[in-house]
């Protein structure tokens, strides 16, 4: 089992593929090998999938698009990896999708999280708000990638692998250049210590060289510790984990007695939803958030038109009446 794993994760790095990825493909190949009884994948055959995946649609009820990743590990597994490639998967029964509204804080509630926020967790925060960033965009963006002179922020490898431009509040900027001097100063250290090195995909680490070791390259909130990549073992300093945000959230949001569940991606639909309340084109909203097709973006629609501004009560007419 050990032995095929590793096997599996050669064949990953070998196709580049993201280390979250990476960690996703090889957890439903483990939990698929072990549904059939640790029974090895060269033994098995499309009639084996399909039982796995009809098991996570209807006796765990997972979500589409849970499947949809466990299929794409196992067409991964049997594609490169035994070059096998699966035939047609009859009779899969497809995870029922629950359409649910995004939850949006108001301005209020917004303010609120801020102010029990402190230091780079409320940077990161208002990055998020203020830019409608995802949680992992804001932490692992590059000193290079900030241009205050333009007042925006160029995110790279988004979301289906794009890259776009963003909006950056004046509000943060002298904070954000405070964070940008403290990055500098942490990697003139880790040089000193023959380290300095920034992570990099394998194919920009062969391409740039010694020149992901210049500053610009280097992470706007690098991590408290030094780390080995996996896959070549190289010492570098990562970005600052989204955990360690998602926590600290969670806990002011707490504090404020917040009758949400409050999540990092919360503060992004709060974006989008107050930038579309503010009189903003919902193209501007889809550029700003990446969406690939506006319909997307266009929940937020939604939200805006179920709140105070979009219809009126009968009874508040009838109250109003009598």
């Amino acid at each position: 089992m050990s032995a095929f794993m590793e096997e599996c994760k050669t064949g990953m790095r070998a196709r580049h593929l993201a280390y979250k990825t990476e960690k996703s493909y090889s957890n439903w190949i483990r939990r698929y090998i072990f549904f059939h009884n640790k029974k090895h994948p060269q033994e098995m055959a499309e009639s084996e999938v399909v039982e796995f995946l009809n098991y996570l649609a209807m006796e765990r009820q997972c979500s589409p698009s849970t499947q949809s990743q466990a299929l794409s590990a196992l067409v991964f597994l049997y594609k490169q990896v035994l070059i096998r490639p699966l035939g047609d998967l009859h009779g899969i029964t497809h995870a029922k999708g629950k359409t649910r509204l995004p939850v949006v804080l108001s301005p209020a509630e917004v303010q609120a999280i801020l102010q029990r926020l402190q230091g780079v967790d409320r940077l990161i925060t208002e990055l998020m708000y203020g830019s409608g960033l995802r949680v992992s965009e804001a932490v692992s963006l590059r000193i290079k990638d900030v241009d205050l002179y333009n007042h925006c922020l160029t995110i790279r490898m988004a979301k289906g692998a794009k890259d776009r431009v963003v909006t950056l509040a004046s509000s943060i900027e002298s904070s954000l250049v405070n964070q940008i001097q403290c990055a500098r100063a942490i990697h003139t250290q880790d040089v000193k210590q023959g380290f300095g090195y920034a992570p990099a995909p394998y194919a920009l680490r062969r391409k740039l060289g010694t020149s992901l070791r210049s500053p610009e390259w280097q992470f706007v909130f690098p991590s408290a510790n030094l780390c080995s990549i996996p896959d070549t073992g190289d010492t570098v300093r990562f970005h600052r984990h989204p955990d360690n945000v998602s926590k600290s959230i969670k806990k002011a949001s707490r504090l404020c007695n917040i009758p949400k569940r409050v999540t990092t991606h919360v503060f992004r639909h709060s974006f989008a939803t107050h930038l579309l309340g503010s009189g903003a084109d919902i193209r501007t909203v889809q550029d700003q958030l990446g969406h690939a097709d506006v319909k997307t973006t266009e929940i937020y629609t939604h939200v805006l038109k179920r709140g105070a501004m979009a219809v009126k009560s009968p009874l508040d007419l009838l109250n109003k009446s009598s």
